[in-house]
């Protein structure tokens, strides 16, 4: 009988929901309660206990209560994409302070789970990056144009007679914002390196962070004979020495040489720093050693401020879900600092460089001329790269999307010299060796596959043999039949569902410029016969699919036009720049959570 009752406990609770994480990877879905029948008995099989009851006889009195458990892990979700930058504020670009809380009460009012960000690392300087945060100058640091002004002003690391007048810009300016910003922050960063405290404490324990920083490697730079000696030695290695893991600094190192050369990327460089002489860094250590304390006193000002905002939306239920582009600038302390983890030749040239051929965005491909993994070199490591920097998101992140996932299953490299994408050719990637490799000295890791474009089997395959989610984009499925992949029907439950992505028009933008026939597949398949509210059709469209988790662009929430759009791929100049109209507050668009929220409600999301 005490078995019995402990199953009727175990089965008579309710359905609930969970604020636990989904997706999860590298875990097998548990299994439902199941009736084996023999030809002598059921078999009721919950797990932990079981029992058996002879075929005929009667079940216990509480069965009819015995209904099987949501696995936490197939919650449905909904979610907002929102990059920071897009924020309203005073000085020309969205930042971590006080309107990143105000938009994460915003999602908890409007019953959203999930906010998904652009990547946070800095973007370009050099060559006409124009503030991509997908073409960064480092794959692990943060964007310090986010640091708040009015939070350094809080921590006492500026006064409020320091902060620049407030300006009314419509649209990114990143080098106006850089100009601005920049001598405040180094300011700030400077006045924290000479406090004393618990601040200055938090930074020493930052440094000391063994997944961040080595202090290591830095008392190894000071020891002018070791590294004298090495460099006699070894003066024209091409790789130089191996380091202790330590990607902050690396970044550091890298930006000290770069703001002290005017140069377009470290190929130009002095050979000694081109290659990383020991004695060559050691001048940098002696001479830049400012520069270089202050560089990872702002970083750990941005991770202050970015846990703090992580922190707050995990209060409120909201799971932040980052962006990782498998790829990295050229330009990079990433590529500078592992050479033999890139395809390049002897004199740290690429050989190769990254890209898709033709394809929906470009007649001629999209050339990305970022440089390509050597994945031989980064097997034979242990893929060493990947895990730090697999560590590094989760450290930022609840969870991440990986941009062009299907590089891992095989990968459009062009001849650097190439000035068109469509040269290319296929190359196998790494495929499930780099996720069993991650798994191993990470763990469990929730990751969103972007596996757009072209398509083929060994991707599918290989995202699912890890159990990541895959993604529709509901602009992509009314071109073609009822085959699309994009279209609710053909969704599926372990999927992300957008109405459009950064890469996308906002939904009023692209059926303002949609061909007829598209329309009219539009309103035959959606019932709709007035245009006039489009964008919400398409996120009821979304927030309807079978997809455990649903992402709605903020511009599709405010229904704006084609001037609100984010990026077009395949195009340099322009992109990253939209913000929130300082007309649109969020302690305004209590209509739009109200109406969010009773859709979530809805299609069971909340």
């Amino acid at each position: 009988m005490a078995v019995l009752n402990s199953l009727s406990l175990l089965f008579s609770q309710k359905l609930t929901h969970s604020s636990s994480i989904p997706f999860p990877l590298f875990t097998s879905q548990s299994s439902p309660l199941s009736f084996n029948l023999t030809s002598k008995s059921v078999a009721l099989s919950a797990t932990p206990f079981h029992f058996s009851v002879a075929v005929g006889e009667d079940l216990p009195v509480d069965y009819g209560e015995w209904f099987p458990k949501r696995d936490p892990g197939d919650r449905r979700r909904a979610g907002i994409l929102l990059h920071p930058t897009s924020f309203r504020g005073p000085y020309g670009i969205g930042d971590l302070g006080d309107e990143a809380f105000r938009f994460i009460d915003w999602l908890h009012d409007a019953g959203c789970s999930v906010w998904q960000v652009l990547p946070l690392v800095p973007p370009g300087r050099k060559a006409n990056e124009e503030g991509s945060p997908y073409s960064g100058q480092d794959a692990n640091c943060g964007n310090t144009l986010l640091i708040s002004l009015e939070e350094l002003v809080k921590d006492g690391l500026l006064t409020e007679d320091e902060l620049p007048r407030p300006t009314d810009a419509d649209h990114v300016d990143f080098s106006v914002v850089a100009d601005l910003k920049d001598p405040l922050i180094t300011k700030a960063a400077e006045r924290l390196i000479l406090s004393d405290g618990e601040l200055k404490s938090q930074l020493e324990d930052f440094q000391r962070n063994p997944d961040i920083s080595s202090c290591v490697w830095a008392c190894a730079l000071t020891a002018n004979l070791i590294s004298l000696t090495i460099s006699l030695v070894l003066p024209f290695t091409f790789c130089s020495i191996s380091f202790p893991d330590s990607w902050l600094e690396d970044a550091a190192y890298f930006a000290a040489i770069d703001n002290s050369l005017n140069t377009l990327n470290w190929y130009e460089w002095p050979e000694p720093l081109k290659n990383r002489h020991l004695a060559a860094l050691e001048e940098v250590y002696q001479s830049k050693k400012d520069f270089i304390d202050i560089f990872i006193a702002q970083q750990f000002l941005f991770q202050r401020q970015w846990k703090k905002v992580r922190s707050y939306a995990r209060e409120k239920g909201i799971s932040i879900m980052g962006d990782m582009p498998i790829y990295v600038g050229y330009h990079s302390a990433d590529v500078w600092a592992n050479k033999k983890h890139f395809l390049l030749n002897r004199n740290g040239f690429p050989l190769l460089v990254s890209g898709v051929p033709p394809d929906a965005f470009s007649e001629t491909g999209q050339l990305w001329d970022s440089p390509l993994y050597d994945w031989k070199a980064m097997e034979k490591d242990g893929y060493s790269w990947w895990i730090r920097r697999m560590r590094r998101a989760q450290d930022l992140f609840e969870e991440f999307r990986i941009d062009h996932f299907r590089g891992f299953a095989g990968f459009w490299a062009v001849p650097s010299e190439a000035k068109v994408a469509m040269v290319g050719n296929w190359k196998a990637g790494p495929g499930k060796s780099l996720f069993d490799a991650i798994s191993r000295a990470v763990g469990k890791i929730n990751i969103i596959a972007e596996d757009l474009g072209i398509i083929t089997k060994d991707v599918v395959q290989l995202r699912k043999s890890i159990g990541a989610p895959g993604m529709a984009v509901l602009q992509f499925g009314f071109g073609s039949d009822a085959a699309n992949p994009h279209l609710p029907h053909n969704h599926e439950p372990n999927q992300v569902v957008y109405t459009g992505t950064h890469d996308n028009d906002t939904i009023r933008g692209w059926w303002d410029v949609l061909k007829q026939e598209e329309k009219s597949n539009v309103q035959k398949y959606l019932s709709i016969h007035e245009e006039n509210d489009i964008p919400w059709e398409l996120i009821q469209a979304a927030l309807s699919s079978v997809a455990q988790t649903a992402v709605i662009p903020m511009q599709d929430i405010l229904g704006l036009g084609n001037s609100a759009r984010m990026n077009i791929p395949a195009t340099q100049f322009g992109n990253w720049r939209w913000r929130i109209p300082s007309s649109m507050s969020f302690d305004h668009l209590e209509d739009e959570a109200t109406r969010l929220k009773v859709l979530l409600s809805t299609y069971g999301r909340l």
